[in-house]
């Protein structure tokens, strides 16, 4: 077996020296001739990610919750079209390790067709697969072009993609490593057989989503082609090679503007699964010294027998995420833009898993390496002449990963998410202005939720409302966006399968900034044996779909049953109701220093409620509940601060204090021992 080491994937990350022909091609490059080809790179990867969308079958694809990509022959990231950030910097460890160990045997030839999904060669999990093609030409190879997504199903012992039962990678369903999959421009029959024995429970989404990704690979392919046809392959080459040392030099000067010094964030995970388990999913302690950063996990929870754990390059694909919305935003996704980084993992903790390890929820803990990663890069950028603007709280990472899995009114085999609650998380709140509401996915900033009707004609569903999910975000001098809910009722079939994944429903995932308050925990609510659709049936004139009026009120009558995000399989039947949460984004700085014109606007737009107005904000209105109370208001926030004052404690006093407490045993199951996460037992894998 030539499984990648962990050294060399760290390695691969690395962008590969420049050839003596690369530099050559360099100079070609005449003035105005970079920025020409590199808009030329944009326009081929968003043509390509417009096939992308068009042709996916999957809510993933539909949604853009994807990446195109350009690379080197060598393997590096030159530029990419993204609805995820999540592939871009590690997919160059998949194609390296094709390069290192198949370039003889089977051999790399113009019109291959390469396939991969395991995380052990450099992937995310399972569902995130990945096509990819060399570009040839005249013999020589000069490029790569990849198109990866995510599609939720994978033949596990759960359907939807990711089992949350799975206690070891051999549960997990398909586990492809790097392999060659069609030749000379065409897919083997022999193995779409073999890759459709894994999506049974969906074959039609499954085949459909594989050649989305072969068509849209190949066609960067042919536009890439046709470029050198037009300026030549010397452009193209000195183009990319230009492309990385331009990132380069960008990422090292962004750094190194940043202050000396070490900075640290830990988050924890209220859930392991559908059980209910603290563990320190994140202890992360950055090093920034001149123009480099040192990513150190040193301190993460020990590996779990459970599907919650992260390969390192799945670590850095989440990290990814923040950099490119962030901090490197004004910089290309390029492989060399993390030439100034390195990371450093422990061996045997969630964050590098043994390689028998099942790691298909591997995000519900990935994420919470971005959180702090936002947090960590918050304190450097906050005090830097041009950063602080950029600063802004971690984005909603909670929601509710509803899968829905059987036969649909048309009588067709299905097993996919409700991605609604995926990409209308809030953003958080930043330093000059509240964060987005409903924003898109915290793993895919460019994800869009997916249109009502198409959802309701593929899928036996009915979507009934969909909603600002009033008080989701959190409070702060800058809120953070709202989340949103949507209800579902199973509607068209007698009876469907449904689970959920997620977490955040004790502790919220994204860290608040600077005062701020955390976003709302998700519930996980589902109502059986509904009267709603016999009452719209009848034309009720007394039914109100407002989702808050909906959960306190129990307006929708039936067998209500409240529980964590995370619900193991069970049939719904018709009527039913299902209920989706996206989170709301962690608030920025203190609450009773709105503007309290803005609170009242807020709740002119049902973004947060009368009660977290007066009793969070402090803010009072006239008797006619429009214009705001300056004096009550005034009188309210200052006695809010005496009583903070009299509530306050020193360090020293609230140290003493704390140190001496222990969450309840029964939740420490996996945590390692309490308070340092030191392994405190061997981990069995059947």
């Amino acid at each position: 077996m030539a499984i990648p080491t962990l050294a060399e994937k760290l390695e691969w990350l690395k962008p590969v020296p420049a050839t003596e022909f690369e530099r050559e091609c360099v100079k070609t490059i005449r003035p105005g001739e970079y920025e020409i080809g590199v808009q030329i790179t944009n326009d081929i990867l968003d043509e390509a990610m417009e096939i992308f969308v068009r042709s996916s079958r999957s809510y993933f694809g539909v949604s853009g919750d994807s990446m195109v990509a350009i690379f080197t022959a060598e393997g590096d990231l030159i530029n990419a079209s993204c609805g995820t950030y999540l592939h871009a910097i590690i997919q160059p460890i998949i194609i390296k390790f094709i390069r290192k160990y198949y370039t003889e045997n089977p051999g790399i030839h113009d019109g291959d067709i390469w396939y991969t999904n395991d995380a052990l060669y450099g992937g995310i999990h399972n569902p995130d697969q990945v096509a990819i093609m060399p570009v040839f030409h005249e013999g020589r190879l000069i490029a790569w072009a990849t198109a990866a997504l995510h599609t939720t199903e994978t033949g596990a012992t759960e359907p939807g993609g990711m089992p949350v039962t799975a206690k070891s990678r051999f549960e997990e369903g398909l586990n492809l490593p790097p392999i060659k999959i069609g030749e000379n421009f065409k897919l083997r029959n022999d193995f779409l057989e073999f890759y459709s024995v894994y999506g049974l429970r969906a074959p039609a989404m499954f085949i459909s989503d594989l050649r989305a990704r072969c068509t849209t690979a190949d066609r960067v392919r042919v536009r890439l082609l046709e470029l050198v046809e037009k300026r030549g392959v010397e452009f193209l080459v000195g183009l990319m090679r230009k492309m990385l040392e331009v990132a380069e030099a960008g990422a090292f000067l962004k750094i190194k503007n940043l202050p000396d010094g070490k900075f640290r964030s830990v988050v924890f995970n209220d859930a392991i699964g559908w059980t209910p388990a603290l563990v320190r999913a994140c202890f992360l302690t950055i090093t920034k010294k001149g123009d480099r950063l040192i990513f150190d996990f040193d301190g993460t929870s020990p590996e779990t027998p459970s599907s919650y754990n992260v390969h390192p390059q799945a670590v850095v694909g989440h990290i990814a995420n923040f950099m490119y919305e962030y901090f490197f935003h004004d910089l290309p996704i390029c492989s060399s833009t993390f030439a100034p980084i390195d990371f450093v993992f422990q061996q045997g903790t969630l964050l590098n898993p043994d390689k028998l390890a099942a790691t298909s929820c591997c995000v519900y803990i990935g994420m919470q390496t971005r959180c702090a990663t936002h947090n960590c890069f918050a304190k450097m950028m906050f005090c830097t002449r041009d950063g602080w603007s950029q600063v802004a709280s971690a984005p909603g990472s909670q929601h509710t990963a509803q899968i829905c899995s059987g036969h649909s009114q048309w009588n067709l085999s299905v097993s996919d998410v409700l991605s609604f609650s995926l990409n209308t998380q809030g953003q958080g709140g930043r330093a000059t202005t509240d964060g987005m509401d409903a924003y898109g996915f915290a793993w895919c900033a460019f994800g869009r939720a997916p249109d009502c009707e198409q959802v309701e004609g593929e899928l036996p569903l009915t979507v009934t409302l969909s909603q600002h999910w009033k008080d989701s975000s959190g409070p702060g001098l800058h809120r953070g966006g709202s989340g949103a809910v949507q209800q579902w009722m199973i509607h068209k079939v007698p009876q469907m399968l449904s689970l959920c994944m997620g977490n955040g429903s004790k502790v919220p995932l994204g860290q608040p900034l600077f005062g701020g308050y955390a976003s709302t925990p998700i519930p996980g609510i589902s109502v059986k044996k509904a009267d709603l659709l016999q009452r719209m049936k009848e034309g009720d004139p007394t039914l109100t779909l407002d989702h808050r009026q909906i959960f306190e009120q129990h307006d929708i009558k039936g067998d209500w049953k409240l529980e964590l995000i995370a619900r193991t399989p069970d049939i719904y039947a018709e009527g039913d109701l299902l209920f989706g949460f996206s989170g709301g984004g962690p608030g920025y700085g203190d609450p009773l220093e709105r503007q309290p014109e803005l609170v009242v606007e807020d709740l002119k737009k049902r973004i947060i409620s009368s009660r977290t107005a007066e009793n969070v904000y402090r803010v009072a209105l006239d008797t006619e509940g429009r214009k705001v109370d300056a004096a009550r208001t005034d009188a309210l926030r200052a006695a809010e601060r005496k009583a903070r004052l009299a509530r306050g404690k020193s360090y020293g006093e609230f140290i003493a204090e704390w140190s001496k407490k222990s969450p309840p045993a029964e939740i420490l199951e996996w945590y390692g021992s309490w308070p340092d996460a030191k392994p405190v037992r061997p981990i069995f894998r059947p």
